[in-house]
């Protein structure tokens, strides 16, 4: 017990509160300042000489940080914009595509859009030097994006406000407007109204379906270290017809691996113990559709997949309604 206390003790008496390296503080503060700096720049020669997409294209090419300050100017972080990027590559829209000269890009996609992979930042900071239609596309992007109805029926409102000329024209409401969207971010994506399962059980509460979410009775006598909490039981944990996970995933990750092994573990367990219920997933987002062979593995843990595009969800219905012999 006295050494449990000392124990306890060091970490109280000894805690650093927040850790730092002062090595790295000034690296990285070095770095900060150079956007603000080349920003500053930016900003100068616009004033100067206009807010033209050409003085964008040439701050691109000639600024070694330039696509990291456009896009801190405009409160896109740099994951965000390499999904849209993805987007852009994998999908087919004309007046996107003509927006961003993407016929021009001149990229070997090789192995076809099935195994299309995520760029990587250095990529893009290559094609942004060598390519100067991509570097175009870019600027263009930024310029007109909101416009194209694709991107906003795609994006969310919240992403697609950033893609303003106000923004890059440093005009002091929408500078502060993306000091609040940096801020309230995270407030954003967590907030229950945002969640995609809000919208299934939107679906179930308009069906006057009855569920819970939690564990199920059986798996938690059986097998506790292996149950797992489920998003959508119908109609009940202790005699579940259909059972209900979602994952909506907008970035990619190595975890996608372990929690597509996880599913399928979960559907065996599922097999065994719940032999007579449907075990479903809605699976959707970018972070899956670049991440093809996690998702092969993701989708082979269910009876049936879904997503939340328009058609899916009136599949989904008829889906409910048949099992539940709902007229």
């Amino acid at each position: 017990m006295k050494l449990e206390n000392k124990k306890y003790s060091t970490v109280i008496e000894k805690n650093t509160f927040y850790f730092f390296n002062k090595d790295f503080e000034q690296q990285y503060e070095g770095y900060i300042n150079s956007l603000k700096e080349t920003l500053l720049l930016l900003k100068n020669e616009a004033e100067n000489s206009g807010f033209t997409k050409k003085v964008f294209e040439n701050f691109l090419l000639e600024k070694e940080n330039g696509l990291r300050a456009l896009l801190a100017l405009t409160g896109f972080s740099n994951e965000y914009f390499k999904r849209l990027t993805t987007i852009i590559r994998v999908l087919s829209d004309e007046e996107l595509n003509r927006l961003v000269l993407k016929d021009k890009w001149n990229i070997d996609e090789r192995h076809g859009i099935e195994s299309i992979s995520e760029w990587s930042d250095n990529k893009i900071e290559r094609l942004i030097k060598e390519n100067e239609f991509f570097r175009k596309g870019i600027v263009n992007l930024f310029f007109e994006g909101a416009t194209i109805p694709f991107l906003t029926q795609t994006i969310p409102l919240f992403e697609l406000k950033k893609l303003s000329l106000s923004k890059l024209k440093f005009e002091i409401p929408e500078m502060i407007d993306s000091l609040i969207r940096y801020k309230e971010k995270g407030s954003y994506s967590g907030k229950k109204g945002n969640n995609p399962e809000t919208l299934i059980k939107s679906i179930l509460n308009d069906l006057s379906i009855g569920f819970e979410t939690g564990d199920l009775t059986e798996l938690v006598e059986k097998v506790p270290d292996r149950k797992r909490t489920m998003d959508f039981i119908i109609p009940n944990r202790e005699n579940p017809k259909i059972i209900i996970e979602c994952s909506y995933l907008v970035t990619t990750s190595s975890g996608q691996g372990d929690k597509s092994k996880t599913e399928i573990s979960v559907n065996t367990l599922l097999d065994k113990y719940y032999p007579n219920a449907k075990f479903i997933g809605f699976v959707d987002g970018i972070g899956w559709y670049v991440r093809k062979k996690d998702l092969e593995r993701m989708v082979n843990a269910y009876f049936d997949v879904f997503t939340f595009h328009k058609e899916e969800l009136e599949r989904f219905v008829k889906f409910i309604k048949k099992e539940l012999k709902i007229v």
